[in-house]
């Protein structure tokens, strides 16, 4: 009794400081700057209903959209660099409303599926906060219903972020390294490996080295947006 007591007055408490909060500082759409949400329900069907452009899929990669978009742009910016969480349903919807399109009900129906993030640093998983795609997973994972593990693979090596690199260092990006726990796990399994952006390939040809590890395993990259980078340049292998 105590207990529950104690978690309906921390609910209560949580959402009275949540209203006052949103009171005091109220929420602008991030796109049309309409007040009410961080996106409006306008705005949310522009990201949804815009055509899939950039979008591609292959038999190891599926891109849901791309830079091209400047509404899912602007989400994906305030997503990834301003920490704004609210946005990863948004975000997850115009992926699955993608998936829905594009592929039989079935094709993610299975035991054996299991759904991945590409995970931070540890350094920079603190300085941000959290792991964006933490949340953007779960959503897929209680929709798709496919099991989500957010801590199975980590990286060990930091790296700067992608879009603030240099030309050059991005197609030289060759020492981020992963590390994948209880490989043995991942046998005969069809993983999907989620992010949001993609630049060069190479964050993907290193995830999936450490795959190689279990018997038989078979790797997806689920991306939701492809970068002005990789649109720009041909020579970069987009199959990566």
């Amino acid at each position: 009794m105590g207990l529950l007591f104690s978690q309906y007055t921390f609910k209560t408490i949580k959402k009275s400081v949540n209203f006052a909060l949103d009171t005091i500082f109220p929420k602008y759409c991030i796109t049309c700057e309409t007040e009410g949400g961080y996106l409006c329900q306008k705005c949310f069907l522009k990201v949804l209903n815009a055509p899939f452009q950039g979008a591609f899929n292959t038999e190891k990669i599926i891109i849901a959209g791309s830079y091209k978009n400047r509404y899912l742009k602007e989400v994906i910016h305030f997503f990834k660099y301003r920490c704004i969480k609210e946005l990863a349903n948004p975000v997850a919807f115009f992926v699955i409303s993608y998936l829905e399109q594009r592929f039989d009900k079935n094709f993610f129906n299975s035991k054996n599926n299991v759904i991945i993030p590409v995970p931070l640093h540890p350094k920079k998983l603190r300085k941000r906060g959290y792991n964006q795609l933490t949340k953007f997973g779960k959503v897929l994972s209680n929709h798709l219903e496919i099991k989500f593990f957010e801590n199975d693979l980590t990286r060990i090596s930091s790296t700067k972020t992608q879009t603030l690199k240099a030309r050059f260092e991005r197609f030289k990006n060759i020492d981020t390294k992963f590390l994948l726990k209880n490989p043995d796990y991942y046998d005969n399994k069809h993983v999907l490996l989620i992010d949001d952006v993609i630049t060069t390939g190479a964050t993907l040809e290193a995830c999936a080295k450490e795959f190689l590890k279990s018997k038989n395993s078979k790797n997806i990259f689920l991306e939701v947006t492809v970068s002005e980078l990789q649109l720009n340049n041909p020579s970069v292998d987009r199959k990566k």
